[in-house]
């Protein structure tokens, strides 16, 4: 397997699980909804209940984009060869490694570190169709682009 294939599918793992975490937690809120539901009356209870509503709705935002986050990585083909950055572009510089992705944390694999960025980010959106050589600038630090996969 291909370092930039063991990043994909590290993303991938990591955002199952989250998805699976959310869903847990979205499915136990409902329940204790639907418990407290059966036994309570009273402004006290509707005040529970419309909290517990609140942050259903919270955590069904957050899967819904951990979700589209998921989706974006699932659709990058490990296998492209990239001369110019791209979506799925793993960027060496001469400081970092770059997955052009989704914002995501960051990862160590074999001992690099490397950090996920969203084309739309300023950083993203900076590395967007350059080339082995070129120099971006953000802040005051400086990247020259070594290796693009």
């Amino acid at each position: 397997m291909t370092f930039k294939k063991k990043i994909k599918s590290h993303y991938q793992n990591l955002l199952s699980e989250k998805i699976n975490e959310l869903r847990f937690m979205i499915s136990d809120l409902a329940q204790d909804a639907q418990n407290d539901a059966k036994g309570s009356a009273g402004d006290k209870h509707e005040t529970a209940l419309s909290m517990m509503h609140l942050e259903q709705e919270k955590l069904n935002q957050k899967l819904a984009e951990i979700i589209a986050q998921k989706n974006v990585v699932d659709k990058i083909d490990a296998d492209a060869i990239h001369t110019k950055v791209a979506l799925g572009s793993l960027v060496h510089t001469n400081e970092m490694l770059f997955y052009v992705s989704t914002a995501l944390p960051k990862i160590q694999l074999e001992n690099k570190m490397i950090i996920a960025v969203s084309p739309q980010s300023p950083l993203g959106s900076q590395l967007l169709g350059k080339s082995v050589g070129d120099v971006i600038a953000i802040n005051t630090n400086r990247f020259q682009i070594k290796t693009i996969q």
